[in-house]
């Protein structure tokens, strides 16, 4: 991906990179033959085709001490998980730092990178993205300039290791991640608010989404009443009836609108979540808002949002860019009757609040912190950037679940501390269907592949070379050893079966997917190869034609039979 200039279209970049949405490029022609003969070892290369769908509900948690810092003594044992009111058993437990899940090799490297202002070195490979969210769509002008400024001062501090990039919700003026600070202000500077609806301008009647949802959904007749006398004002109409039925059309307009950009908006976010799920180390989103109005045909769509984020390993942080702000009437307003002033005064206030609530419930819902009521965005900036120290996510599989799609609300508690506040999930939606293990599996594959955790369930040695094909063309190969010794097989007539999935990928300097493949390997052995090849293991070699460059390698690799798992890092440096 070329990152010398903006991206036009948030759409094409996404499927461009995003590997959740595409199939993994293939691999050049493996240089050696398969071990074995077909009858007893197989080796197929194939498409890394990803589909992530879980039964097993995981719920981020932090806890906070009264002086706000994130708790990280507590243990299984400290919390109490409630799935409506009902006490779970939590079948899954972790604690994260915030580090995120980096592997010790990479954590080390990280501990000894340059700082902020350093110089960066060759073999600086990224281990920490932000995506800088900025929702144009519903956030004003005079806003959106202070955060923009915030936001340029903290990508000022970005350290070597770090990448950013900026996002709107509008798809303009998108930059892709980089280390690239010019870029990034470049983008930031040419931010503009880039409303659909129109809302805040003096329109009559005076109508937002939240007043509209009232009128048309909930059928609230004090609502409708002081919009009805509204037009009568602006539109100086003296029939009641004709002015409820223009009351009642904007109404109708401005929930299509507004239900336009609310999915917009929701879309943008979990294009982005897939599209970080393809970086390595630690991810997290900094939506930048007023907020926005979501009601309940929404809520699938944020749960599937929390859930692919949750899945993803990327928090969601959020920023309200009104700042301190107060319940003042609007005064930019054409002047109305006290009923209409003081309905509109009202549903301005309940509109805030809910505009607040979808912010504070996706930062929640995902690990995330929601920093609001402060006009210190540069503080706000410093602390959504930095991961909580710690967080933890409790996993539990309901039992007797409903395929039904209904909502569960959710509770955690914290047993015998005091004076600390817990930010969770609040809820999920139940599935339509339940996972089968081959969805499980490509699950688990690609997760972990996206990580930089590095497993050792299965004993394995990666090495690397290339050569150079031309003046900017290289080849790599990737050479994979395998010890079998603790693999189960399984034994079916006279063979023992197990099926190994090896799956190899390069990143660039900044993150981004380059190229990967995966092969499967078939193994139906016979008693006297199993006990060869637990001697002697299995060779297996991938190769890549890549320009000259620094690349980050991940190696993912497991098996069938006892989902046994393996992952490692590398890096090849391949001078121009």
């Amino acid at each position: 991906m070329n990152n010398s200039r903006p991206l036009r279209s948030l759409v094409w970049m996404l499927a461009a990179s995003a590997l959740s949405a595409q199939t993994l490029p293939p691999a050049a022609p493996p240089a050696q033959q398969p071990p074995k003969t077909s009858a007893e070892m197989t080796t197929r290369d194939e498409p890394a085709v990803f589909k992530a769908r879980v039964n097993l509900v995981q719920v981020p948690v932090v806890v906070r001490d009264r002086q706000g810092k994130a708790v990280g003594n507590l243990k299984q044992e400290d919390f109490q998980l409630f799935d409506k009111g009902k006490p779970q058993y939590i079948a899954r437990f972790t604690m994260e730092t915030a580090a995120g899940r980096l592997s010790k090799a990479a954590a080390a490297a990280n501990s000894a990178a340059p700082k902020s202002g350093e110089p960066a070195r060759a073999n600086d490979l990224p281990d920490a993205f932000t995506a800088y969210v900025f929702d144009d769509v519903h956030i004003v002008f005079g806003d959106l300039a202070r955060a923009r400024d915030a936001a340029r001062r903290q990508i000022d501090k970005m350290r070597p290791t770090d990448r950013a990039a900026i996002f709107t919700t509008s798809g303009q003026n998108i930059q892709d991640f980089t280390d690239d600070r010019d870029l990034l202000h470049e983008s930031l500077a040419k931010l503009r608010p880039t409303p659909i609806s129109g809302q805040g301008t003096n329109r009559c009647p005076n109508m937002n989404y939240y007043m509209a949802d009232m009128i048309t959904n909930k059928h609230d007749p004090q609502v409708l009443l002081a919009a009805t006398l509204d037009v009568r004002n602006c539109a100086m109409i003296d029939d009641t009836a004709t002015a409820q039925r223009m009351a009642e059309a904007a109404a109708s307009q401005e929930m299509n609108l507004g239900d336009h950009e609310t999915r917009l908006t929701l879309g943008v976010l979990k294009d982005i979540v897939r599209r970080m799920a393809a970086m390595p180390g630690q991810r997290s989103i900094i939506v930048v808002s007023p907020g926005f109005i979501t009601l309940s045909e929404h809520a699938t769509d944020k749960t599937e949002l929390m859930d692919r984020a949750i899945r993803a390993n990327v928090l969601i942080n959020a920023l309200d860019a009104r700042g301190l702000y107060t319940d003042m009437p609007d005064i930019t307003r054409p002047g109305t009757n006290s009923t209409t002033s003081l309905v509109l005064s009202q549903m301005d206030r309940e509109s805030a609040r809910a505009q607040a609530d979808v912010l504070a419930e996706m930062s929640s819902g995902t690990g995330g912190t929601f920093y609001q009521n402060s006009n210190d965005l540069d503080e706000g900036f410093t602390r959504l950037s930095a991961a909580p120290e710690y967080y933890y996510v409790l996993a539990f599989s309901p039992p007797n679940l409903k395929l039904d799609g209904s909502f569960h609300q959710l509770k955690v508690t914290v047993k015998a501390i005091k004076d600390t506040t817990t930010t969770a999930r609040r809820g999920y939606y139940a599935p339509k269907h339940l996972e089968d293990p081959t969805e499980t599996a490509k699950r688990e594959v690609e997760e972990a592949l996206f990580s930089r955790e590095e497993m050792g369930d299965i004993p394995l040695e990666l090495h690397t070379q290339f050569f150079k094909v031309g003046d900017d063309k290289a080849r790599v190969s990737v050479l994979i050893k395998v010890e079998l010794k603790h693999l189960k097989f399984r034994k079916e007539e006279d063979r023992n079966r197990n099926d190994l999935t090896v799956v190899a990928a390069l990143f660039d300097r900044n993150g981004v997917y380059v190229t990967g493949n995966q092969k499967k390997i078939e193994m139906r052995l016979k008693d006297e190869t199993v006990e060869k090849k637990l001697d002697g293991g299995l060779t297996i070699r991938s190769s890549f034609d890549v320009k000259p460059g620094n690349y980050a390698v991940r190696l993912v690799v497991r098996d069938t039979e006892g989902q046994l798992m393996s992952a490692q890092n590398g890096v090849v440096e391949i001078p121009y």
